[in-house]
């Protein structure tokens, strides 16, 4: 348990050292696509379509389907239940990572007292 902690701990401490560094530098610590000003969904352009005709078409089918799941009663509360589903194990996986990161904290505390 000692060595995942001391990991995480470098881990962790090795992304704040560049997370710093990058602010430091006038940077966005988002990466290098978005200093060429380029966002993180900047490759989900080339997947729509570019013509009018072909954008009228996509959107007839989504409109289509939503129009479809939205007369369905049972489609649509198979579809709220995974959602409730979906948000409650995020909300359980964050809870998790955050009592994780004051566990390291605690650690760490503990050991830079130990070292004064």
């Amino acid at each position: 348990m000692a060595k995942k902690t001391k990991k995480a701990l470098k881990k962790l401490k090795k992304q704040q050292r560049q997370y710093e560094a990058a602010m430091a530098a006038g940077g966005t610590p988002m990466g290098a696509n978005a200093a060429r000003g380029q966002g993180l969904l900047s490759g989900l352009t080339g997947l729509l379509p570019s013509r009018r005709s072909e954008q009228f078409l996509v959107g007839l089918l989504v409109g289509a389907a939503a129009a479809y799941v939205l007369s369905d009663e049972e489609l649509r509360g198979k579809i709220v239940k995974s959602g409730l589903k979906l948000y409650g194990n995020l909300a359980g996986g964050l809870a998790e990572m955050k009592e994780q990161m004051a566990d390291l904290q605690a650690e760490l505390e503990a050991e830079q007292a130990g070292a004064l």
